[in-house]
């Protein structure tokens, strides 16, 4: 007879005891069989095994109950298994030292510099048992992860794991406070690209720079991609209208990249040249790559496509060419519907450069290297180098040199510390001087910028190299 003690024992046990699906099995199989005294052969047909295995799992079933049907190893780490100490290594040094990178990168991080080596997804399944998230982070994987930590916020009762949950919650889920505006005009200008239906048939980019103190558009351009011309034309824009900016706050992709490019060709460094340009006029850059952070311009570019398409539809624009002209007038309308007024008195915008000034800023720079011919090969077409008093200059094969295309399209050359305009080596000549009798035309005097403006090769490709400070690349 079973004492009364031993029986709530065994059906505390049977409580708190959970089987998997094919331990559950067998143990249904097991326990009928031996409640029922049935046939051991139809067990041993429905569970797949011998008969001599069944006389094993009963004989188990009467020691040990339903805990005789748990595998072994449960519960038990492997012997292979990584450390919880090395766990806690690696989870302080990602967050204290790799938080920015993605767990791949940080693999190789840890291998490199701390000695420990992990695999990219037994990495990833260490962090999101821990809560972590890459920068690369699918917005499924944050969902996932957030449900999990709501689950355990409701469960829990102490106060300070609900806090720690709280704050894990918040990190996960990319929660942004709320931020004032700036204090002054011109102190934040906010810059962005929308892709958007605005006009025709074909999706078009619009460029757009606004201001965070009053949220004035001070800047608007359409182009086919999202190019350095467009953020030029807005630039050029808010200088001839407004004057320097304090600061622009901008994407992190495409033209604006959080690391400076290192590939060849100069002119597909966009960054470079655009940070150059503010460079020279003391415009500070910072970047990010989370939307909320630019709210003003992303709220901007909701209420503009809702408005703007059907305003071009109505005023017929087809092209991009009509599409900036017209944004010059729809731009003073938008302002005065949905922009703070501007107060002079609270501008920090510098004084605005002159026209020249700002055409020789806006340039894209690229090296060249003069040929056996005393010529330079640019886009594909040979030019050659002229003083200032309209004469040809001539430089030994190898010479080397900046050619700066700037924002009218005019080009010139630097080299040895020295600016020349380039002229355009025809393939052929258009009048004789043999046949067509005419007299040669005498050399035209060029205006050549001072070189005081920084165009100087070494002091280029320094900023290029070693230039680009901490601050211009901050998020």
């Amino acid at each position: 007879m079973i004492k009364p003690h031993y029986l709530f024992e065994r059906l505390y046990e049977l409580k708190r005891i959970e089987l998997r699906m094919n331990e559950q099995q067998k143990y249904d199989v097991i326990k009928s069989l031996v409640d029922h005294n049935g046939n051991k052969k139809a067990a041993a047909l429905k569970l797949g095994c011998t008969i001599r295995t069944i006389n094993r799992l009963i004989s188990k079933y009467k020691k040990q109950g339903k805990s005789a049907f748990i595998h072994g190893n449960r519960g038990r780490k492997p012997a292979h298994a990584i450390s919880d100490a090395l766990i806690d290594d690696i989870i302080t040094l990602y967050n204290h030292k790799y938080y920015d990178a993605t767990f791949s990168h940080a693999c190789e991080l840890l291998a490199e510099n701390d000695d420990i080596f992990i695999s990219p997804s037994a990495l990833t399944n260490i962090m999101y048992k821990n809560f972590i998230v890459s920068p690369r982070t699918t917005r499924t994987v944050r969902k996932r992860l957030e449900t999990q930590l709501h689950e355990l916020h409701a469960k829990s009762s102490s106060k300070r794991k609900q806090d720690a949950l709280q704050t894990a919650i918040v990190d996960i889920s990319h929660s942004h406070s709320r931020r004032p505006r700036s204090a002054y005009f011109g102190e934040m200008i906010q810059m962005d690209v929308s892709v958007h239906l605005w006009f025709g048939s074909t999706k078009t980019h619009l460029h757009l720079a606004i201001d965070d103190s009053t949220g004035n558009i001070v800047g608007a351009y359409f182009d086919t991609q999202e190019t350095l011309n467009g953020y030029y034309h807005v630039f050029h824009q808010i200088l001839s209208t407004f004057g320097i900016p304090a600061m622009f706050y901008t994407d992190r992709r495409t033209v604006f990249e959080y690391k400076q490019s290192k590939s060849k060709n100069v002119e597909k460094d966009t960054f470079t040249q655009f940070s150059y340009a503010c460079k020279q006029l003391g415009v500070e850059i910072k970047t990010t790559s989370i939307p909320q952070a630019k709210g003003r311009v992303e709220r901007a570019f909701q209420t503009l496509q809702q408005r703007l398409p059907i305003v071009l539809r109505l005023a017929g624009v087809e092209t991009i060419k009509e599409a900036n002209v017209f944004l010059n007038s729809y731009i003073k309308k938008y302002n005065a519907k949905f922009a703070l007024p501007i107060n002079s008195n609270k501008s920090v915008f510098e004084m605005q450069p002159d026209l020249s000034t700002i055409h020789q800023t806006l340039a894209v720079i690229s090296e060249r290297t003069v040929d056996s011919g005393h010529c330079i090969k640019y886009k594909n077409q040979y030019y050659k180098t002229i003083d200032s008093q309209g004469l040809q200059v001539h430089y030994l094969k190898g010479t080397k040199g900046l050619v700066i295309q700037t924002f009218d399209q005019k080009l010139l050359f630097s080299t040895n510390d020295k600016l020349y305009e380039l002229d355009l080596v025809t393939e052929q000549e258009a009048l004789s001087k043999s046949f067509d009798f005419t007299s040669s035309p005498k050399p035209r005097k060029r205006n050549i910028p001072s070189m005081k403006h920084p165009w100087r090769s070494e002091t280029f490709w320094k900023f290029r190299n070693h230039g680009l400070t901490e601050e211009m690349l901050a998020c």
